[in-house]
């Protein structure tokens, strides 16, 4: 554990450290200084010269480009640690690797193997080491230092079994919330290092209760892998799915400050492009939404598109116009027939090519248009010889009763519009569900067509994307040029590479896409969120098991090599069509390739609060084991009756209760929700604008996974139980989000479950509750 120096001996060892530091950040400007200065004289130069010049100038460009951006996300605490072996080797680990002009190491990236003992030492197994030191920098300057020496001769048994790096981690902990996730890279743990390191293939799964550091082991993992395997992940790109927008925004900083730039962020709801859903389904809806049995009600709907008339085919065009009064009349008109049994073996043409649909509507546009003509040319007396077929079907199709009469039979339709007529349309549901859903099942998927687009429909959407294709009929063909053309430069591209050595820096199809943009550099990152199809070398799903059978098919299409981590707690499931097990939701897809890891060690949450949260566990997943908390202490978790109560005043005081000590930071209230009360409580709270930005936040607790608060004030916990068949699981999760201090303000009797919770007394008493609002004042209480 950390020494206690005398102060002048602890004066000379910061100065010695700051010495150091403040060399390695003279080596980090001067390398941000060489980068920025050779991209200036690179793009200095011009696009013009040979082809080779231009691809070589686009190579060494990118190489400042990618060399500048991860030494400017590395500036705060760019070095956290040092250890000392038995040979008296020095190692000082940091967010990025820096060299001398003598090109020795003077920093170690924190990724690198070299780096790991810092990690995953213990007193038990050191690692070859004498001693670890935290280093604590703000500004550039050594504030802090923590000492662990690992002399087994003199440590009790006791303090072998302390959790590595305590000193440092607990430091953070105590830290007021600042509503964005910081990395912990300085903090790692034995246990969350070895899901870091874990090798790329087939599927992880991180299974660990609230508090384990789950998710910043993930994030780390994804900076990991980059580093590991960049020739094999950079070309590609790493997806992560959180489980909200907000969850995004508040994870979003980590992966910056690691330096590492190459991974897109999104939440479920936003891998639909063009689509950015937020809004949640009732429970019953989300059950119907996420069950397997909607990918065939997808594809009915789609061969509902798909239709022959009941006889023959009938379309009127104009035979003679004229103008009158500067606008074309039809003057006469003409039918022409199809029959019925040509109808249908174009349409049974153009299914049994097995294309995506708005691909094979050619194939049946163009078994349909021939016809038409050669009953126009009979009825007109006008034989057609073979060569004036075609263009006499071209001709039709300008006419746009054609047009129309062919849309009426196989339309062009786009994802969007294909879900949102099913889901609004009793006729349309009814007749693509067919035996596969009952009555009540379509029931509760009608609703009105300009309703918004949930989380639930994303899956829908890529279903529908997946059957029908790119619905632009000249697309097919673009593609298919661009596709050759794509091919030809990136086989250019990667001889170039080849030759100047650049392929570690840049790979051949971010070089041919430069070549053929004349716009700013697009990342591999850039070109992935905007492409449906992407293939990404990697995917991390957090709060996995929030996700539904139908929400796996679209993830798993963007991952076809199954490198995964799955992040999550089957324990905290809320989604009524969530997950029961890891193996019913990874079976289907890597039965046999999946591996489990577990965090036992909760970091976040106080023993006295995670007490609570385990009674409820308890009640609602008798299985499952709660963490083990690693901290004791501060205000026992209360339990405040509604009656009388100013919720206003109450988290007030709970801001004040935060602010003392010498905490570092501001520090934050979550006000936790049932989903039907939010508004409600919102209102109260005008300030919270923004959930990450804002002192206060209030939530639902689908809103509040994966987010955490210095205090948090749980609403109506009997109105969370009934919310939903999950509700136990939402109370575990609401009861879990709080770093310091919990209370809970009840209506009723208070849920057996939180028997443990202290009564806070009546409110006239003294404490942060005894000016509370009198009863007769609806507008401040609850």
């Amino acid at each position: 554990m950390s020494e206690r120096q005398p102060d002048t001996a602890r004066a000379e060892a910061l100065r010695r450290e700051q010495e150091y530091v403040s060399m390695l950040y003279e080596r980090l400007d001067v390398a941000r200084d060489r980068a920025g200065r050779g991209m200036r004289d690179v793009l200095a130069r011009g696009a013009s010269g040979t082809r080779q010049a231009l691809v070589e100038r686009e190579v060494t460009a990118a190489e400042h480009a990618d060399r500048l951006a991860r030494l400017s996300a590395v500036e705060r605490g760019l070095c956290f640690g040092r250890v000392d072996d038995g040979d008296g080797r020095t190692l000082y680990i940091g967010r990025v690797g820096l060299r001398d002009d003598d090109h020795t190491s003077v920093l170690v990236d924190w990724r690198a193997p070299a780096a790991r003992p810092f990690y995953v030492a213990t007193p038990g197994d050191p690692e070859g080491l004498v001693r670890r030191r935290h280093l604590h920098i703000r500004d550039r300057r050594v504030v802090g230092i923590d000492d662990e020496v690992f002399d087994l001769d003199r440590m009790a048994d006791a303090d072998r079994r302390t959790l590595v790096g305590e000193a440092a981690l607990l430091a953070a902990l105590r830290r007021g919330r600042t509503g964005r996730m910081g990395e912990v890279v300085a903090t790692i743990q034995r246990e969350q290092d070895r899901v870091i390191r874990s090798g790329l293939a087939g599927a992880l799964v991180v299974q660990g209760g609230p508090g384990t550091g789950k998710t910043v082991a993930a994030l780390h993992r994804a900076a990991y892998l980059l580093y590991t395997h960049r020739d094999t992940l950079e070309r590609r790109g790493i997806l992560v799915v959180a489980p909200n927008a907000t969850f995004s925004r508040y994870i979003g900083q980590v992966l910056p400050a690691l330096g590492e730039t190459q991974v897109v962020l999104t939440s479920l709801g936003g891998l639909h492009p063009g689509v950015r859903a937020e809004a949640e389904d009732a429970p019953a809806t989300a059950v119907v939404k996420g069950d397997p049995r909607m990918v065939r009600v997808i594809e009915e709907a789609v061969r509902d598109r798909e239709r022959v008339p009941e006889g023959d085919l009938e379309v009127r065009i104009p035979v003679r116009t004229s103008l009158r009064g500067g606008v074309e009349v039809v003057v006469e008109e003409m039918t022409l027939r199809v029959d019925h049994a040509t109808c249908l073996r174009a349409r049974d043409h153009a299914r049994g090519l097995r294309r995506p649909h708005n691909i094979a509507r050619w194939a049946f546009v163009r078994r349909i248009l021939p016809a038409l003509a050669r009953d126009e040319a009979e009825r007109l007396d006008r034989p057609l010889e073979d060569g004036d077929l075609r263009y006499a079907a071209t001709a039709l199709w300008e006419h746009r009763s054609v047009r129309d009469a062919l849309d009426a039979l196989w339309p062009e339709i786009s994802p969007e519009r294909l879900v949102r007529e099913l889901l609004s349309d009793e006729e349309r549901l009814r007749a693509a569900a067919g035996p596969h859903l009952t009555e009540d099942e379509r029931a509760v998927l009608l609703r009105p067509r300009e309703a918004p687009w949930t989380v639930g429909d994303v899956p829908l959407l890529d279903e529908a994307a997946e059957l029908l294709g790119e619905h632009d009929h000249g697309a097919e063909a673009r593609r298919r040029r661009a596709e050759e053309e794509r091919r030809e430069e990136e086989l250019y591209a990667r001889e170039v590479l080849t030759i100047t050595d650049a392929a570690s820096v840049l790979d051949a199809a971010s070089l041919a896409g430069r070549n053929r943009d004349d716009g700013p550099y697009v990342t591999t990152a850039d070109r992935a969120a905007r492409d449906r199809t992407w293939a990404y070398g990697h995917v991390i799903v957090d709060e996995a098991q929030e996700l539904s059978a139908m929400a796996w098919r679209t993830v798993m299409r963007r991952v076809p090599a199954r490198s995964l981590t799955v992040v999550g707690d089957i324990a905290q499931t809320g989604a009524a069509a969530g997950a029961r097990s890891w193996g019913e939701m990874l079976d289907p897809y890597v039965k046999g390739r999946w591996r489990e890891e577990r965090l036992l060690v909760n970091y976040r949450t106080p023993a006295e609060i995670m007490e609570v949260a385990a009674d409820v566990l308890r009640a609602v997943e008798p299985g499952q084991e709660p963490p083990e908390s690693v901290r004791h202490g501060g205000a026992r978790p209360r339990a405040v009756p509604a009656a009388g109560t100013d919720l206003r005043r109450l988290v007030d005081a709970e801001l004040r209760e935060i602010g003392e000590g010498g905490e570092i930071g501001e520090g934050r209230v979550g006000v936790v929700t049932p989903d039907a009360r939010h508004a409600e409580i919102g209102a109260l709270f005008p300030e919270a604008v923004d959930p990450l930005d804002s002192r206060v936040a209030v939530l639902t607790v689908r809103g509040s996974k994966g987010l955490e608060f210095d205090a948090v004030v749980v609403v109506d916990p009997e109105g969370i139980l009934r919310q939903s068949p999950k509700g136990g699981q939402d109370l575990y999760v609401a009861t879990t989000r709080a770093t310091r201090r919990l209370t809970v303000v009840h209506e009723g009797a208070l849920p057996a479950m939180l028997h443990r919770l202290e009564p806070a007394g009546q409110p006239e008493n003294t404490g942060p509750l005894g000016n509370a609002a009198p009863l007769e004042d609806p507008g401040r209480r609850l």
